[in-house]
């Protein structure tokens, strides 16, 4: 993968998000207590997956889907239980602010958003593949995004 195309994925990953935090509160649904909670609760929940993920990752952590020349494949923790989980963070966070945007408009940029971190997954896979030969075994037994779901089966 080009650094340019990679860059590409990250740039649009972040105006997606941008937008979805920006654009206007709808009103395809009520946004009052339940609505609020549920969303707090998504946000935290986003919050605290991202921070320990990032964490755990430590120095072999990018933006980027390619894999830094000195990083190292981390499978322990919470890599035991997603291969991703600073996308899970990312999705988490944006589903609250889904839940409390309440418009059409939120729901498409979050399905965009969706399909962009699966892409941007997927390309990253590939190189970790290359990279690491053990990671085919490891993506064999743990979910992609959320546990159990996404696992490669070749």
């Amino acid at each position: 993968m080009k650094q340019s195309v990679a860059w590409i994925l990250v740039t649009l990953q972040f105006v997606l998000i941008t937008l979805l935090v920006a654009i206007p509160q709808g009103g395809l649904w009520p946004t009052g207590l339940v609505a609020g909670i549920t969303a707090g609760a998504l946000l935290l929940g986003g919050l605290v997956i991202g921070v320990v993920s990032t964490i755990k990752l430590g120095k072999a952590l990018t933006p980027n889907p390619i894999p830094r020349l000195d990083g190292h494949l981390e499978t322990g923790g919470i890599y035991g239980l997603i291969r991703h989980p600073i996308y899970t963070a990312v999705l988490l966070a944006m589903l609250g602010i889904v839940v409390w945007g309440s418009s059409t408009w939120h729901i498409v940029f979050f399905l965009l958003l969706v399909m962009l971190l699966n892409v941007k997954a997927r390309a990253e896979e590939r190189l970790l593949l290359e990279r690491y030969e053990n990671y085919r075994d490891y993506a064999r037994t743990v979910g992609r995004f959320v546990p159990g779901l996404g696992k490669i089966t070749d």
